[in-house]
């Protein structure tokens, strides 16, 4: 998408998630669409540290044991595979299974995907919860190995075993490869000849399609065939099947910004098997790419106001003035970045897309806004260090190699999630609007289209309402200050949902589950017996 980057990633902290929806933008004016569902887990990771000492969680995954007897080729077959389960870190299970590249056609080449399972605690469990963080792009495995405990309350580990899942293309499952970690630094941090050229002219928009043909080809290359079948319709295909491979009927399925597009999109698909569900963060089926970038820029610059506005009444804050005076400071700092970006320690230029990046990651949660406060004190003398390393977060790169292909995938799964026929002028026309909405952070939101333009898989894309007719009741929550998936998609998906039951949270951040007791309680209470609010207790 444009601009922000995706829904991303989820709960698991932060707000987890970015949103889901993000398409790359050219690098040197780079959309910022989060994924939701990494950051959740970062969040988690910023929010308890002295600054960024050591932002990314250590993998429990490593390991498995062998894949099951290969299955018949059939959608049956594939539902009735044992899976070989192994110890692989505290308390946890691994195993991968087979699915089918294509699940058009079953008897053709197969993949593997990737599960991690907490056994319930309690001894009987009443099924498997299934947790996504979101993303798209973030690890569902690593996440349950890493977050278990600040990710899913002791009570609800006791009554089911939580498993979370890599998704084709994603991590430790059959994978999307793109570059190396040099090609990737290059990538995302390099400065090349749009940077000397007018945003938006007839030329850099050449150059950025060009740029972003090259990406895509790498991707094509590194990845084959699979590239063309990472879409979110293939996703839930593979969820219903680990769902029968686990011996459940119904699924019950926690999950947090894009994992509530996941979410969404299997109940309307196979409702009668909808269990206990829940869509934290919830993104709203219906919406383009258009609708995605211009909300998410909305959001975050309302939530760099209210960071604003919290860090004038500190004694402590590096801004000064009122609201609109530390904003046009913000904005007099990007646009000091984009004239003139600074070299890193490491030799990394920061330029002012990766600044909006190190702006953005911290903002998904109001326990990581203290680290704005050191990006604006660093980057103001000079230092591009805090920023980069914020970046990295996002990015999850550590010590110059990244941990995960979860940039990668996010791209490829939302090229084929979202339809796109760029068009020079109307891209000119969303430009100036997300200026005119959001006049901090705006005008480096544009022309997020170019960036699946030139992809090598045609999108498959479906963003026809869902209403999941005959399903259980599917618990919606909502944040009114979330800027990755604004209150008003909870609102529309559970109007959407025959069945959907809204949960209003009042408050900042990306996803409620992790940040707000009252909302915790609903949930659990939910998920233990399945019962459900008779009216929204906007908690607050």
């Amino acid at each position: 998408m444009s601009g922000i980057a995706g829904a991303d990633v989820a709960a698991a902290g932060t707000g987890a998630g970015a949103t889901t929806s993000g398409r790359r933008r050219p690098r040197t004016r780079r959309a910022v669409l989060l994924p939701a569902a990494l950051l959740a887990a970062a969040a988690l990771a910023l929010s308890g540290c002295g600054l960024l000492p050591q932002l990314l969680p250590d993998s429990a995954t490593d390991g498995t044991g062998p894949l099951p007897d290969e299955p018949q080729g059939t959608v049956e077959g594939f539902g009735a595979q044992r899976p070989h389960w192994v110890a692989c870190g505290e308390g946890m299970e691994c195993a991968d299974v087979y699915a089918p590249l294509d699940w058009e056609d079953p008897a053709g080449e197969r993949i593997t995907l990737r599960m991690v399972k907490h056994p319930a605690t309690g001894g009987d469990p009443l099924g498997t919860l299934f947790v996504n963080p979101g993303g798209p792009g973030a690890s569902g495995a690593q996440y349950v190995a890493d977050n278990i405990d600040y990710a899913i309350p002791a009570e609800v580990q006791r009554a089911y075993d939580v498993i979370g899942w890599d998704p084709r293309g994603v991590g430790e499952s059959s994978p999307v490869t793109c570059f190396d970690a040099a090609g990737m630094d290059e990538y995302l941090f390099g400065v090349d000849e749009t940077a000397q050229l007018e945003p938006g002219s007839d030329e850099w928009i050449a150059a950025a399609l060009d740029e972003s043909r090259a990406f895509g080809e790498a991707c094509e290359q590194g990845t084959g065939a699979l590239l063309g079948h990472v879409d979110t319709a293939s996703t839930v295909r593979d969820l219903d099947m680990l769902r029968a491979i686990v011996g459940d009927d119904t699924l019950n399925y926690l999950g947090f910004s894009y994992g509530t597009y996941i979410g969404a999109r299997y109940a309307d698909a196979y409702p009668e098997r909808v269990g206990r569900m829940v869509l934290d963060g919830a993104m709203d089926p219906t919406t383009g790419l258009d609708d995605v970038v211009r909300e998410q820029t909305r959001g975050f610059e309302l939530a760099l106001r209210a960071y604003a506005s919290d860090c004038l009444n500190r004694s402590d804050c590096p801004l000064s003035g009122t609201v609109d005076e530390a904003m046009a400071s913000i904005g007099e700092l990007l646009a000091r970045v984009e004239a003139e970006p600074l070299r890193g320690s490491d030799g990394r230029m920061l330029s002012v897309s990766t600044m909006l990046t190190a702006i953005i990651t911290p903002l998904y949660s109001q326990d990581n806004w203290g680290y704005l406060d050191e990006l604006w004190r660093t980057v103001s003398n000079g230092n591009a260090d805090v920023a980069l390393e914020l970046a990295d977060f996002y990015y999850d790169r550590s010590d110059g190699s990244y941990q995960s292909n979860s940039t990668e995938a996010f791209s490829a799964i939302n090229c084929l999630d979202y339809p796109n026929e760029p068009d020079a002028d109307r891209m000119r026309e969303e430009a100036a609007e997300l200026e005119r909405i959001a006049p901090t952070i705006g005008r480096y939101q544009g022309y997020g289209d170019i960036s699946c333009a030139a992809w090598p898989v045609q999108g498959v894309a479906d963003r026809s309402p869902v209403t999941a007719s005959g399903a259980a009741p599917i618990l919606v929550v909502g944040t009114t200050g979330d800027p990755a998936t604004p209150y008003r998609w909870a609102e529309s998906l559970a109007r959407q949902l025959d069945s959907g039951v809204l949960l209003t949270f009042e408050g900042e951040g990306h996803t409620a589950y992790t940040s707000s007791a009252c909302v915790r309680d609903i949930v659990d209470d939910y998920l233990l017996t399945g019962s459900v609010p008779a009216a929204d207790p906007h908690c607050s």
